[in-house]
């Protein structure tokens, strides 16, 4: 039986890859708002109360006032906004962790960020195995494509193609550090230090690991095969092959994917690591993980429609 979708915001970057990938796909029918209604509020609310699955690629003020207008108890909601990414009442998008049945019974459901998918994939699975210590002071450095950035980045970038590198959330209070504190189940925030980069789309999260330093770590071994049996049942999430030339690369014309591919790498002596996860932030990252969630809640293959 088909099944109606809305996205909210589906002129944007997210909403516009969620599109594509249903597009052709007998299971759902997507409901449109014409340029003209789109932005009037009876018209969304009749769409956002029509379908069976909504998805907001809204700002997060805008993805609370949407989901607010839902007044019926059959809409499910699928936010890749990060509004609701630690609120009561809403399933955490991240079935790998989250767990899959947890997604497939929820109404509600808040996508991870593109960042802390990477950071969260890497670490919550090893601090709940108690191989690394929950009160540790993490650190993340990340980059990014400047997709992620949404329209006025992609504007910005594409117009001055000097830029080589943009750090940013100088003041250490980025959006995503809340979701990747509570669902790793961390006493202490992550420094969380992200920047973007000249290419259209892709990523890397990196968790640095003094072990030598960390009471109750495990060894590098013990992390990488921790990793491995967890997700060794994942179609999606899995264990990269360590690079023979010793470098990892992101190119500006990588193509896009929905996987998520986690490393470890470490001395000679097993004192230090780091957990690298690479996926891209269009995919994995945002509208990928949407798909693959509302295909969990639909009760379809999760990789359904999904570039892999």
């Amino acid at each position: 039986m088909t099944q109606t979708v809305f996205i909210d915001g589906a002129a944007g970057t997210t909403g516009l890859e969620i599109a594509e990938r249903l597009a052709g796909r007998s299971e759902f029918t997507l409901l449109r708002l014409d340029e003209a209604r789109r932005k009037e509020a009876a018209a969304r609310r009749e769409a956002l109360n029509e379908a069976d699955f909504v998805i907001l690629c809204l700002p997060d003020d805008a993805a609370r006032e949407a989901a607010a207008m839902i007044d019926n108890d059959r809409t499910r909601v699928i936010d890749a906004s990060t509004a609701h990414r630690v609120a009561p009442g809403w399933v955490y998008g991240l079935p790998e962790v989250s767990g899959h049945d947890a997604v497939a019974a929820a109404m509600r459901v808040s996508n991870p960020g593109c960042y802390s998918t990477g950071f969260i994939a890497l670490v919550a699975p090893l601090v709940r195995a108690g191989l690394l210590p929950a009160d540790w002071p993490y650190g993340c450095n990340a980059v990014s494509g400047y997709s992620g950035g949404g329209k006025a980045l992609i504007e910005r970038f594409e117009a001055d193609r000097d830029i080589a590198w943009r750090g940013y959330a100088l003041a250490l209070g980025h959006k995503h550090v809340p979701e990747m504190q509570a669902r790793c189940g961390l006493a202490v925030a992550p420094l969380f230090s992200p920047a973007v980069i000249p290419a259209h789309r892709g990523m890397v999260v990196e968790v640095p690991l003094p072990l030598g330093a960390m009471p109750g770590a495990a060894t590098p071994d013990a992390l990488r095969a921790a990793l491995a049996e967890y997700y060794a049942g994942s179609p999606i999430v899995g264990m990269g092959e360590a690079p023979a030339d010793g470098e990892m690369l992101l190119r500006a014309s990588d193509g896009g994917s929905d996987r998520l591919d986690l490393f470890v790498f470490a001395n000679g002596d097993g004192s230090q690591a780091r957990l690298v996860a690479r996926l891209d932030n269009l995919g994995k990252g945002a509208s990928g993980a949407c798909v693959q969630n509302l295909n969990i809640m639909a009760g379809l293959p999760e990789t359904a429609g999904l570039r892999l």
